[in-house]
């Protein structure tokens, strides 16, 4: 029977995390041991206190603020470590209902899935504004055309991925994980899908502090991964794009250099053809460059691939310190405890 983790990305949740702790499910059908994990992100309040209070089985704990990417990395990476079989991440903030639990990992438990997403609906969720709605239902059109998935909420946080795809998915980015592993899922050929889920209204999301911010790095994040991913067709597009753009405008000056004496002079024009047509073949070039290197990255992530698989055979436990045990605890009073401390890997 499969294990399954539950990981909790943290950042000074005290107010809430009990509270979403609470309502995580003890036992499901087909899940033999399920087992809680916190990844405190640097809280500066009692984030930490109040999961040992909680009854949370796994702390790995950074000393300062690493960024939402880096936290659902390391947690990923432990759950792995502590014998996952399924690992669901889900938001402190109790924003999901964690009834849909069951739901989202039915497809990866019946071997049709690697990766669920909970699909909020978030062009009718109420409790958006109109801006959010749309920028939501824009922003997930064109991750699945990045990605070749059909997901129709990409950035929703609350997903359950299977051991295979938590094996071979490998965040770089430092601002957030759901569009990024969307697109290296569908890159992967991991077989991905999506079921309805719940929400509740909560605080403003603290990941941005403005749509604009949020729009201009998701942009970067989305161009960053798939250019990793497919170099030639986007550095031979942008340089087929100016190639084109400096032969038609140096057609444009002959034209008027051999049948217009009046408008010989535009050597504006031919300088500005040169410069375009060079840097679109440079870009080109580039562009065979990228690709190179992206089979070396593939080399690379098949070496990461086998040796995290030697890890985990040979009984590789978190790199953080010894855990506490939840039900030793007396009247739910937490012992003195050595927290799991992650580097920022974990």
């Amino acid at each position: 029977m499969p294990k399954l983790i539950i990981q909790i990305p943290c950042l000074n949740e005290a107010e809430v995390l009990a509270q979403t702790v609470a309502a995580l499910p003890r036992t499901l059908p087909g899940i033999d041991e399920i087992e809680t994990l916190i990844v405190d992100d640097g809280s500066e309040d009692a984030t930490v206190e109040v999961a040992r209070r909680a009854g949370v089985d796994h702390i790995v704990r950074f000393p300062q603020h690493q960024g939402l990417a880096k936290a659902f990395s390391a947690g990923i990476d432990a759950a792995l470590k502590l014998g996952a079989d399924v690992i669901v991440n889900t938001d402190a903030d109790n924003q999901y209902e964690a009834r849909d639990i069951p739901a989202l990992i039915k497809p990866i438990l019946e071997g049709r899935a690697d990766m669920v997403i909970g699909d909020r609906g978030p062009e009718s969720v109420a409790h958006f504004s109109p801006l959010k709605r749309s920028l939501q239902f824009y922003g997930s059109w064109v991750v699945r055309g990045l990605s070749g998935t059909d997901v129709p909420d990409a950035a929703s946080g609350f997903r359950a991925l299977s051991r295979r795809a938590a094996l071979r998915l490998n965040v770089i980015s430092d601002f957030t994980y759901t569009l990024e592993t969307l697109v290296q899922a569908g890159k992967k050929q991991l077989a991905v899908t999506h079921v309805p889920v719940r929400t509740r209204e909560t605080r403003p999301s603290r990941l941005f502090s403005s749509i604009p911010g949020y729009l201009r790095r998701s942009f970067v994040t989305l161009v960053r991964i798939y250019s990793l991913y497919e170099p030639i067709r986007v550095f031979w597009t942008l340089g087929a794009i100016m190639v084109v753009a400096g032969v038609t405008i140096g057609l444009r000056f002959l034209y008027y250099y051999l049948f217009d004496p009046v408008g010989a002079g535009k050597i504006q024009s031919l300088i500005l053809a040169a410069a375009l047509s060079i840097i679109g073949v440079q870009t080109i070039l580039m562009g065979l460059i990228a690709d190179l290197i992206a089979l070396s990255r593939s080399l690379t992530e098949d070496t990461l691939l086998r040796v995290r698989k030697i890890e985990l055979r040979l009984g590789e436990l978190p790199d953080t310190e010894p855990g506490y045990h939840p039900e030793t605890e007396p009247h739910g009073e937490p012992k003195p405890m050595a927290e799991q401390r992650g580097s920022g890997t974990a």
